[in-house]
């Protein structure tokens, strides 16, 4: 935990009582800084979390608040009445002076949640149920927000599923070679470009924009601790204009296998068909009401383009010396780099049985 910040004074910068007690460190985000805090009023706990948003990845960080008091507010209006509503969406704290975000002195940025008691994200896939659950929320999210009106959210990170874009910044890094790790990469790097004719498939194919989270992961998901049903998606930073598709794929991505995104061990990564199709139904459950045909046509696709784009991704950061996602090891990067790329080659051994599949639900 950073010694530097006083939790304490931070949290009594947001609209809530009680006594500051403790702050730890919570959950396993590769970008933003996140605090569970305790807090004690008229003689019962309460808990808050506490995020620094991360202002070298959100460079327009009241852009991304906007976004997410938007979304919010919409959701929460979509299930109004829900006798569990309180923890079916995220609940922004507002600061004292009415933003949904406080500035500190040294310039950082901050935002306040409800806690949401008696669930709990998982890293990696247990079970076709959850599968299922993680399909169900996420068709879900982006149902309840298929009707939010004008204007048009924020793009908090331009062109962030935008394939092409990843692909050439990823042969600029190959050729600047800034770190002097392209001859460790080089596996990887034939890997990647001899699939460049994917590249650009799902945005050729004219598919009409929706509100999309962007950063569909598995541990996105909140379930319910008793009964493992999906409570609320959380982590909404990317929650921007986009394709089904990019939601879908990273699913696929994220809940198919049973290894986890950085395993070093590539034994263990492979697409498990009976995750896949319980993702699928999941999906199509609560989404399928407004898919088009070509959405419904792509979303096989999705898992391969999506897992293929996030590879890119780490690879990318790898050669340019690991200056976006977090690491905790030498080579952190490349092992994720390489797990994405044993996902893609599980995916393609079964993509077609994948559109069958998609096919068959109709």
């Amino acid at each position: 935990m950073n010694p530097k910040h006083n939790f304490g004074a931070l949290a009594n910068e947001f609209q809530i009582s009680g006594k500051f007690l403790s702050a730890q460190p919570y959950g396993t985000g590769h970008i933003n800084d996140t605090y569970r805090v305790t807090l004690q009023h008229a003689g019962l706990c309460s808990r808050i979390i506490l995020q620094r948003i991360n202002t070298n990845i959100f460079k327009h960080p009241t852009a991304v608040m906007e976004n997410i008091q938007r979304v919010t507010t919409h959701l929460s209006s979509r299930v109004a009445g829900d006798p569990d509503q309180a923890r079916k969406v995220l609940t922004l704290i507002s600061a004292r002076d009415g933003r949904a975000w406080h500035v500190d002195l040294d310039g950082n940025f901050w935002r306040a949640y409800r806690f949401i008691e008696n669930a709990r994200t998982f890293e990696a896939v247990e079970s076709a149920e959850q599968a299922l659950q993680a399909g169900k929320a996420f068709g879900r999210f982006q149902q309840l927000l298929a009707d939010m009106p004008p204007p048009r959210l924020h793009d908090t990170i331009p062109d962030f599923h935008h394939t092409p874009k990843r692909f050439e910044a990823l042969q600029n890094a190959i050729a600047a070679d800034v770190a002097n790790r392209a001859e460790k990469a080089w596996p990887e790097i034939e890997f990647t470009l001899s699939r460049r004719s994917i590249v650009s498939v799902l945005l050729d194919a004219n598919l009409p924009e929706r509100v999309t989270h962007n950063d569909t992961k598995f541990n996105n998901v909140l379930l319910d601790d008793k009964t493992g049903e999906a409570v609320c998606v959380i982590d909404l930073d990317t929650v921007m204009p986009g394709l089904a598709a990019f939601d879908f794929g990273d699913m696929v991505r994220t809940t198919t296998s049973p290894a986890q995104e950085d395993e070093r061990d590539l034994s263990k990564v492979t697409m498990q068909f009976p995750m896949y199709e319980a993702l699928v139904r999941g999906y199509l459950a609560s989404a399928g009401d407004f898919l088009t045909k070509a959405e419904r046509l792509h979303l096989a696709f999705s898992g391969k383009l999506i897992t293929f784009e996030i590879g890119i991704r780490f690879l990318t950061d790898f050669l340019a010396g690991d200056t976006y996602f977090k690491v905790h090891r030498e080579g952190h990067n490349l092992d994720r780099c390489r797990t994405q790329f044993k996902l893609v080659e599980s995916i393609e051994r079964q993509e077609e049985q994948m559109s069958r599949l998609l096919e068959s639900i109709g």
